[in-house]
């Protein structure tokens, strides 16, 4: 349904939503749009910022191949 429309029905959309909302509306919706996707990438930012630093906190548990055990010394 959606896939059929071209660009003059576009355009046909957008004049009709100019009209109702009118130009203020609009461009303060928009910059309320910019805040939220802002906001958003700054979470995303400091979630991957949290989630490397608790990597680097973290200390390997594994037994070193290099450290001999009483085992290995009979």
């Amino acid at each position: 349904m959606l896939n059929n429309i071209g660009l003059p029905g576009l355009l046909l959309i957008a004049v009709v939503v100019l009209v109702l909302f009118g130009r203020g509306k609009i461009s303060s919706l928009m910059g309320e749009v910019g805040k939220g996707i802002t906001a958003f990438k700054r979470g995303v930012d400091d979630g991957k910022k949290e989630l490397d630093d608790s990597f680097a906190d973290a200390r390997d548990v594994s037994p070193d191949a290099t450290v001999k055990t009483d085992k290995d010394k009979v």
